[in-house]
């Protein structure tokens, strides 16, 4: 039953809902993996961007698609809990434990054991808008513990004008999803994380610039 509600939201009102307030051109779909595991690795300017990667999937992929998120932010309260883990599909990462030995990335390892497609934003956090920070090495200890699953880089341009950290209310302008060739393990982290980083910044170095929608 909850699959079924999360695709019909997803499919009704949140794909048109992202659709007019950016528009969603989206080049190398055809790149997107429909089965996992596979990890999405994207960039991350705003909260629109896990709704833009929700609606660019096929319908019949969206039951594997399970966005990494801030337990301490999506898990805050019940009801917010509850929509998060059930609607969105969140793979929840506690990153205040972050240092004290716990695995806080078991959740999304336990997603691409299960043969999930997990999105993940190596930034760690929202970064400001149209410059992408540091990347975190998490996504790299995935891909490790993976070996076989594809990492996708994608860029999302414009999202942050759209809506930008610390805002609430949606400026409507066209956005552009690139989605890139996929990486591999290359059975080094500093190796893997320069690969993908190159790979953000050659997509964001093809994205068009930015009109009103």
């Amino acid at each position: 039953m909850i699959r079924w509600l999360r695709l019909a939201l997803i499919v009704l009102l949140a794909r048109p809902l992202a659709r007019l307030l950016t528009g969603a051109d989206v080049t190398g779909r055809e790149r997107l993996p429909l089965k996992g595991p596979a990890i999405i690795a994207a960039n991350h300017n705003s909260h629109l961007d896990t709704l833009l990667l929700l609606t660019i999937f096929p319908a019949r992929a969206l039951h594997r698609l399970r966005p990494a998120a801030a337990a301490d932010y999506f898990l805050r309260d019940p009801v917010i809990s509850w929509l998060s883990r059930n609607l969105i599909g969140i793979v929840p990462i506690a990153r205040d434990r972050a240092g004290t030995g716990e695995d806080i990335l078991a959740p999304a390892r336990e997603a691409l054991a299960r043969g999930d497609i997990v999105v993940v934003f190596p930034e760690g956090t929202r970064g400001e808008t149209g410059e992408m920070a540091r990347l975190k090495n998490g996504v790299a200890r995935l891909a490790e513990a993976f070996p076989e699953a594809p990492v996708i880089p994608v860029w999302i341009q414009g999202a942050g004008r759209v809506l930008p950290k610390g805002e609430t209310v949606p400026v409507p302008m066209t956005c552009a999803v690139l989605v890139g060739e996929p990486i591999h393990w290359q059975g080094q982290r500093s190796r893997f994380m320069e690969t993908l980083r190159d790979a953000l910044l050659e997509l964001e170095a093809q994205a068009p610039p930015l009109r009103w929608s």
